[in-house]
């Protein structure tokens, strides 16, 4: 879904999505419904010291002003949460390319996440430290407002007590979340990353599940689709780990294709049909002059009827427009980037000239590493 920018902190762009600007006049809407206030008002009157007149608070258009300042104010807390894990990485060294709010809160997207133990411990554990910061600091301020300033002592008292359950509750060990990140790291400390990614994944998809029947039993749509990010992103980021251990050492040029893995732009759809049963191949660069061109696929021409693969010749069918990588980049940032274009394969320039990495060529590489031993154990 689309995202706008609405400023920059210490070079890192703030975006906002599209599903916040939805959710948030219906969380405005929640806060400021009576019941909330009602049952809010009771424990910022308890943190406070200073009762809450209820007659004030719920007067004329009063809730709603109380529920839109909430609201923007938990997503402020929010923003300041993922600048505490941004800060903590770029202490370290990692870019972070932006802050992104949306419905379920925030996400700091880092360049690459940081595989010593320690490191992701310190990245995970500062944005809870800077939520429990905030909620002391409207505390704080809770205190010392005036009786009098009746509508800003609540809404610094539920700033206060959200920050507070919003550090807690993002310490639940549930991979992705904070908590679920601090339980990789330590699980990091004596297992290979991968593997302590797979057992963090395994806890995170346990607790989604627990999401998924209390928001079945509670009717709450937003547990249900934090059930469904949790499982989903924790998933995902357990393959990613497994095939980035697979490939790990590797660059481009050593999954490549072999030299020899060609075929001439003036060959028939014939000859390539032949070639392809002979090498057991199911694509081929092609070369002209000695040079590649393009790649060819069995896809390519399995849709032809007799007379078109008799007429055309596998210029007329390869792929030209392919993503192009350097030969020592490492492997498992050139299948990243592959799956970014969404391409079969990409050119590799290399010393002894251009050849081309397929998806299948990611497949052997990691095959071969699972059947010869990685550098990390599964």
């Amino acid at each position: 879904m689309r995202n706008f920018h609405i400023t920059t902190v210490w070079g890192i762009p703030i975006r906002v999505n599209i599903s916040l600007l939805v959710f948030l006049p219906v969380l405005a809407w929640i806060i400021g419904s009576g019941a909330q206030i009602a049952v809010y008002a009771g424990i910022v009157s308890t943190l406070s010291g200073v009762p809450l007149d209820l007659t004030v608070l719920t007067a004329g258009q009063t809730p709603w002003v109380i529920g839109a300042a909430a609201a923007v104010g938990l997503f402020v807390s929010v923003a300041l949460h993922e600048l505490g894990h941004a800060w903590a990485a770029m202490r370290y060294g990692l870019r972070v390319e932006s802050i992104t709010l949306w419905i379920l809160g925030g996400l700091a997207s880092l360049e690459s996440m940081p595989k010593e133990w320690n490191r992701e411990l310190v990245i995970a554990l500062a944005g809870p430290a800077v939520s429990v910061l905030v909620g002391l600091v409207c505390y704080a301020a809770l205190v010392a407002l005036p009786a009098s300033a009746q509508l800003t002592l609540f809404v610094v008292g539920w700033l206060a007590v959200t920050n507070l359950v919003l550090a807690a509750f993002n310490m639940l060990p549930s991979f992705p979340m904070d908590g679920g990140r601090v339980l990789r790291a330590l699980l990091a400390r004596k297992r290979p990353y991968a593997t302590a990614t797979r057992i963090a994944a395994r806890v995170g998809t346990g607790f989604a599940v627990l999401f998924a029947v209390v928001g079945v039993l509670s009717f709450s749509p937003m547990l249900l689709l934090l059930a469904l990010f949790v499982y989903g992103a924790a998933s995902g980021e357990s393959r990613s780990v497994a095939l980035a251990a697979l490939l790990d050492g590797m660059t481009v040029e050593d999954v490549a294709s072999p030299l020899s893995a060609t075929i001439e732009a003036d060959a028939t759809v014939e000859d390539l049909v032949d070639r392809m049963f002979a090498d057991r191949r199911t694509e081929f660069a092609v070369t002209r002059g000695g040079d590649v061109v393009g790649v060819v696929t069995v896809g390519d021409f399995r849709e032809l009827s007799t007379a078109e693969r008799e007429a055309d010749t596998v210029a007329d069918l390869m792929e030209t427009d392919l993503p192009r990588f350097p030969a020592a980049m490492a492997a498992f940032d050139a299948l990243v980037a592959l799956d970014t274009a969404r391409a079969t394969a990409a050119f590799v320039d290399g010393p002894e000239g251009t050849r081309v990495v397929s998806r299948d060529d990611f497949s052997s590489a990691m095959e071969m590493r699972r059947l010869v031993g990685s550098s990390e154990p599964f």
